[in-house]
């Protein structure tokens, strides 16, 4: 058994079986995703924009790819025509220039709100206040090309698991505030949150999508 499929095979039994498991494919070569499917994965999570461009056009195979790492306004034309989920949508900005986009190839494309829960300052996303602000004006009823699917969010890079708890669990009560008052629609249903570091405390604060990359892939290599 190769290391890829013992690892998801491994992680697959500590999931349970509602929560989607987004394989963090960024910087992995193409035979690894092409093993990684084979052995039953479907959903690839890819943060550069020319590096998914590439491996969406030379891997053919049915993948739902995902974009989870920070999406520029003038690269989303790149991707728009067949992304499945955009998870890291982090700004008003952005929404309108998903919108646009989807507008011009008549197409409806899922996105996950990205919301800022973590301490770090670099990470991204909408305040909670700030998402509020937004949905009590109604602002997001004009976007008529994008399907808001969820919540996505990334904790504070930290050994202290009461605090990426407290930030997931936040995170949930946010959730289920926008799905009872807000987006009471039958699409609004994903949480992604979690990763390989902490994908076990997000389930148990009710992730229903976790991004693994290292304990898949093995450590990422940078360039």
């Amino acid at each position: 058994m190769t290391p890829i499929k013992y690892n998801l095979e491994n992680i697959k039994k500590n999931i349970p079986s509602n929560v989607k498991l987004v394989a963090v494919s960024k910087t992995k070569p193409e035979a690894d995703i092409i093993e990684a499917y084979n052995c039953g994965q479907i959903i690839f999570g890819e943060n550069r924009i020319q590096e998914l461009q590439q491996k969406k056009q030379n891997i053919n195979l049915p993948i739902q790819w995902h974009m989870i790492g920070n999406l520029q306004s003038n690269k989303i034309k790149y991707i728009s025509e067949f992304i499945t989920l955009i998870q890291s949508v982090s700004s008003f900005k952005l929404l309108t220039a998903i919108n646009n986009e989807a507008k011009k190839i008549n197409r409806i494309i899922p996105c996950l709100l990205q919301i800022h829960i973590a301490k770090e300052e670099t990470k991204s996303g909408f305040l909670e206040s700030e998402l509020l602000n937004l949905l009590e004006k109604n602002n997001l009823q004009e976007f008529k090309n994008i399907r808001i699917d969820g919540l996505m969010g990334i904790a504070t890079f930290t050994n202290d698991s009461k605090q990426v708890e407290k930030e997931f669990k936040s995170l949930n009560a946010l959730f289920n505030k926008l799905k009872s008052e807000y987006l009471n629609n039958t699409n609004f249903t994903e949480l992604s949150m979690g990763m390989s570091n902490d994908y076990m405390i997000a389930i148990e604060q009710g992730s229903t999508m976790v991004r693994i990359g290292s304990f898949i892939f093995g450590d990422r290599v940078y360039s």
